[in-house]
């Protein structure tokens, strides 16, 4: 039987292209430009990278990409965009789970939840995690969003979903999230790109700071950083608060 988010994903390329978590691509590769000094000759893999949006932007700056995800018609149209341009961009399909790279990789960035934290089990997010610093080099860097755990503690993220919601999006309702496990269950009601209307029943882990970075610390990465993230703002200058619903972490082996 197929999870939530590979239904979730099947032909919604187009349509999650517009959605509005989408929109911060140019700088937040400025961020991620940024973060490495600049420097073309790094070999960057972008983890559940979906239609591609992180894969194109930094291939057209002069990056060498490699993007992988688990959703074929998100890769379609990622490979699409990329021909329209005229990039080589070498997309492959992989589950984050079990990754054939061994210590290939100078960056891995993973961003809007690409991956984690949408697994069913903590053990699956955390292979995750461990697949990445295995395809990573000895002094590598991952840089990665996800659900900040502090969040829900204070807000309703149903509330909080349904600001943020444009017409035509994806829709969240019936949120509840469990104190013991972390974890938004919800429903999620999304239309794909021919107009086929489906209901799913999701559950996502929120992560609080402490457990990231001793999660990390197991893995091998010596300096970890965690802020609070903005789409297409992403700064060292925002401490993490219980206002973000996203953390931005910074990890270097």
């Amino acid at each position: 039987m197929k999870q939530w988010y590979e239904s979730l994903f099947e032909n919604y390329g187009r349509k999650y292209d517009k959605e509005s978590f989408t929109q911060g691509t140019i700088s937040e590769c400025d961020f991620i430009e940024k973060e490495i000094g600049f420097n073309k000759s790094l070999k960057i893999i972008d983890i559940g990278c979906g239609t591609g949006r992180h894969s194109i932007e930094l291939t057209k700056r002069g990056y060498k990409v490699t993007g992988i995800d688990l959703s074929e018609s998100q890769l379609e149209r990622a490979k699409e965009k990329a021909q329209a341009q005229n990039l080589q961009i070498d997309f492959q399909k992989h589950d984050a789970r079990n990754l054939p790279f061994k210590n290939e990789f100078d960056l891995a960035i993973m961003l809007c939840e690409g991956a984690f934290p949408l697994m069913e089990t903590d053990e699956m997010n955390y292979e995750i995690l461990k697949n990445i610093a295995k395809s990573l080099k000895d002094s590598g860097k991952l840089i990665f969003t996800t659900l900040n755990g502090l969040f829900p503690l204070y807000h309703s993220v149903e509330e909080f979903c349904t600001s943020t919601t444009e017409e035509g999006s994806a829709t969240y309702k019936s949120n509840t999230f469990d104190l013991m496990t972390f974890r938004d269950h919800n429903i999620t009601t999304v239309e794909d790109d021919f107009g086929n209307k489906k209901e799913l029943e999701c559950n996502e882990r929120y992560y609080v700071p402490s457990e990231i970075t001793w999660l990390l610390k197991t893995l091998g990465f010596k300096k970890i950083d965690i802020y609070g993230a903005k789409i297409g703002a992403f700064s060292r200058n925002d401490k993490l608060t219980t206002e973000d619903f996203e953390m931005l972490v910074i990890a270097e082996k």
